[in-house]
């Protein structure tokens, strides 16, 4: 792929070309130039520092950093990985400093509301950064879900970089081996469960089973609601109405909470305490025929020989099972958005801009594993293989989750209110309070705090 950089009266003009992974520096303006645009020089280059989510923080220095610095040099990207748990206080906290550490922060999808409360990120099609914006950085390109999670109050602050949704993970030798068809994306919940009778098996004879249907998200956990909301959203549900008021706890709410809790009966022992971690590895060792949890694990899920048993061949995706009225998704995105505060403008612009570009894109999702947001990138040849079939189920997730409003509140309370959804829907699980008891309760504590 060739990158070549031109002046222009907008700014500059990258244009992007070939293929991806082997990228080549062409037509370099002259030091001096390159000074004036913000962008160093060999005797000085420009240092831009990112906070990130420890779980993918030096994943992305070691690959991606060196495939960027191929087009530019003389930027120097530094990522600092935090803890989930402390990320969204740390980035709040060197924000709003006099002078911040931090030129980029890479933000999970309901931050974006509080950060831009507080005035830390910049506004990407503001002037500023519009003049800097390369001719061919096509914002309708991105699909309208996840470009949408870096927008609060009609102002742009940060763009896609690791899109996501959840999805259906499914183990085709499973299905295979309790005589059962594939599951289509049109398969609805109530056939979910017809199949799932068969998909509980004793395998070895000893009268106890050792193979379940399903497994997801059950843990008292902040990411357990997401699970209840993709499936009430797919019965026409909403956690809000038109005025910002909690619309869950209601007939649909409670129904969307029993199909979630009845999972458990085709669940491996101890589920209940089962998140992340848990059914992720329950699903890679083969012990589980359907994981419902993040998509950016599919990599490592189907095609990495040193986290899981499966392969590609053996591992389908695609969205969750039809309700009442649509299939289920939630998106979850990583967006990257530029401090609003920083000296490192052009720079930090540059690498977010190849970041989110379709070649950007692509070299991050066959080298990390990252998915794309763009619709030229999702429709087109792959880098990999593998990725056909997961892009095809990520656009219509995608689609999916714009037509459902399938997302966590959008607030500067966001975190309050899904704390609060949390501990709510672990009583309802548990049957520690009835779904009614637990969404009254939810619905109220909520109100207040969006207040």
């Amino acid at each position: 792929m060739k990158f070549v950089k031109m002046r222009t009266v907008a700014g500059r003009r990258r244009v992007l070309a070939g293929m991806a992974g082997s990228l080549v520096l062409a037509a370099m303006p002259l030091a001096s130039a390159l000074a004036e645009d913000g962008l160093g020089t060999a005797e000085s280059p420009v240092e831009v520092r990112i906070m990130a989510n420890e779980a993918f923080a030096s994943t992305w220095q070691t690959v991606l950093v060196p495939e960027f610095n191929k087009v530019f040099p003389n930027v120097h990207v530094t990522f600092d990985g935090v803890p989930y748990a402390e990320l969204l206080a740390k980035m709040m906290l060197d924000a709003t400093s006099p002078e911040p550490e931090y030129d980029v922060l890479l933000v999970d999808d309901p931050w974006v509301p509080q950060l831009a409360e507080i005035g830390a990120l910049a506004d990407l099609k503001g002037e500023k950064v519009a003049g800097l914006t390369d001719a061919d950085y096509d914002w309708d390109d991105f699909n309208a879900a996840p470009l949408a999670a870096g927008e609060w109050k009609g102002v742009q602050y940060a763009v896609p970089v690791r899109s996501n949704v959840l999805l259906r993970f499914y183990n085709r030798s499973l299905y295979k081996a309790a005589g059962l068809p594939e599951p289509t994306p049109a398969q609805t919940w109530d056939e979910f469960f017809s199949d799932a009778e068969k998909l509980v098996r004793d395998t070895n004879g000893d009268g106890k089973a050792d193979v379940w249907a399903v497994d997801t998200y059950f843990v008292r956990d902040s990411l357990t609601p997401t699970i209840w909301q993709s499936i009430l959203n797919a019965n026409g549900g909403s956690l809000l109405d038109a005025s910002g008021a909690p619309a869950f706890a209601n007939e649909i709410g409670q129904k969307s909470l029993e199909t979630h809790k009845r999972l458990l009966d085709y669940a491996p022992p101890g589920a209940l305490g089962h998140g992340f971690s848990d059914s992720l590895q329950a699903f890679r060792q083969g012990l589980v025929a359907n994981l419902f949890n993040w998509g950016s694990v599919y990599k490592s899920t189907a095609v990495d020989p040193k986290s899981t048993t499966l392969t590609v061949d053996e591992v389908g995706i695609q969205v969750l099972p039809v309700g009442d009225v649509q299939a289920g998704t939630h998106r979850g995105i990583w967006i990257a958005g530029i401090g609003s505060k920083t000296s490192n403008l052009e720079a930090s612009w540059a690498f977010l801009q190849w970041l989110s570009s379709k070649q950007g894109e692509s070299i991050n999702a066959s080298l990390v594993g990252s998915f794309p947001a763009r619709k030229s990138t999702l429709t087109g040849t792959p880098a990999e293989p593998w990725l056909g079939p997961v892009y095809a189920a990520l656009q219509h997730a995608y689609e999916v989750a714009g037509d459902g409003g399938m997302w966590r509140i959008r607030s500067p309370k966001s975190d309050a209110a899904q704390q609060i959804l949390a501990d709510e829907v672990a009583r309802g699980l548990a049957g520690q309070a009835s779904a009614e008891e637990a969404f009254n309760i939810a619905a109220e504590k909520i109100a207040k705090v969006l207040k």
